[in-house]
């Protein structure tokens, strides 16, 4: 590993800080070095606040040491004005001589035009320093550009024979198929993403809240089906402890977004242009099986994480078919946990 990689791997260390408080905005990192040592450090702040450049050079105590410094970033510092002014124009403001970049910025506001700003300056620009490994990190920024739709992530539980339900309960809450410690990485799970979905047939079953609370972190915003608007308002989906968005398709109610269900091979296309338009990143799908077979079928995911727990029910509601290359598998005690990813 050459000196270059050294420090954007020390970028995509830092930036994950930043998972589940910058969305919509992407995780960057930023490293500012003087004679080989590490001078400054930063990563993005919670969304509507300083990028991560802006807190590098923030935590330079002797700002005269960047003018013979080099910034490390892993995505294109940007050009535009949003919520806080162009990272570009603080790098050549402070005379940085030397700008090293994980990967360019697809966005179209940026797309390039920050490197272009930086080299007419002046700066020494190297772009693709572990390109591919600074992609993967912000997948849910490059996913919602790009192919104008939410990350999307499958998650479920299924017993040992590959149920996810028993055939019958007696009661309006989950029965649980894993250990305390898979839903706990559960809940931490949710607060990394964006928002979490499940169908009308999930919420009736079990009467969820959907909130982060095994772990700390944010609440996800909860999208809810619900083609023929049957779900009661004093359900736990609709309590004031997160955003609650209802997917119907009903076009009379203005509460709620409506897609057209009819078009049977199209439903999740159409959710996912719902969550586009509503600016949502990333989307975990906790179930049913209904709703998660609807977005294997239509090919719309990009990850898909599965427990198996040693319960045996031996009848009850079938576990997603799918098909897709397992990128990492553990033992967490009696429960096996496998991420697969989309080929």
């Amino acid at each position: 590993m050459n000196t270059n990689e050294t420090y954007i791997k020390r970028c995509l260390q830092i930036a994950k800080n930043g998972l589940g408080s910058t969305r919509p905005n992407p995780m960057v990192g930023s490293v500012i070095v003087h004679n080989n040592k590490i001078i400054g450090e930063g990563y993005t702040s919670t969304y509507g606040g300083n990028h991560a450049e802006v807190n590098a050079i923030n935590s330079v105590k002797n700002k005269a040491l960047l003018k013979e410094a080099t910034i490390y970033v892993t995505l294109e510092p940007c050009a535009h004005y949003g919520k806080t002014p162009p990272c570009s124009d603080l790098i050549i403001k402070h005379n940085i001589p030397k700008v090293v970049i994980g990967c360019v910025d697809d966005f179209e506001k940026v797309a390039g035009l920050g490197i272009k700003k930086l080299k007419a300056a002046g700066c020494e620009v190297i772009v693709g320093v572990l390109e591919n490994e600074c992609r993967l990190h912000d997948k849910r920024f490059f996913t919602f550009h790009n192919k104008k739709r939410p990350y999307i992530i499958l998650k479920w539980a299924e017993s040992s024979d590959s149920f996810i339900a028993p055939k019958t309960k007696n009661e309006q809450k989950p029965v649980w198929i894993t250990n305390t410690f898979s839903r706990q990485l559960v809940h931490q799970w949710r607060g990394e993403e964006h928002a979490i979905l499940v169908g009308t047939n999930t919420v009736l079953a079990d009467n969820p809240s959907l909130t982060t609370r095994d772990f700390v972190g944010k609440n996800p915003i909860r999208i809810v089906l619900d083609r023929s608007e049957k779900l009661s308002n004093k359900l736990a989906v609709f309590n004031d402890e997160a955003e609650t968005i209802v997917i119907s398709g009903n076009n009379q109610n203005k509460k709620n977004e409506s897609i057209n269900w009819d078009l049977k091979n199209e439903i999740a296309k159409q959710i996912c242009s719902v969550l586009y338009h509503k600016n949502i990143n990333s989307v975990i799908i906790e179930g049913g099986a209904k709703t998660l077979q609807t977005f294997i079928d239509e090919n719309l995911w990009d990850e898909a994480r599965v427990f198996t727990g040693e319960t045996q029910f031996k009848t009850g509601v079938r576990a997603p078919k799918f098909s897709g290359q397992v990128i990492q598998q553990e033992k967490i005690i009696s429960d096996v946990l496998k991420i697969y990813k989309n080929d």
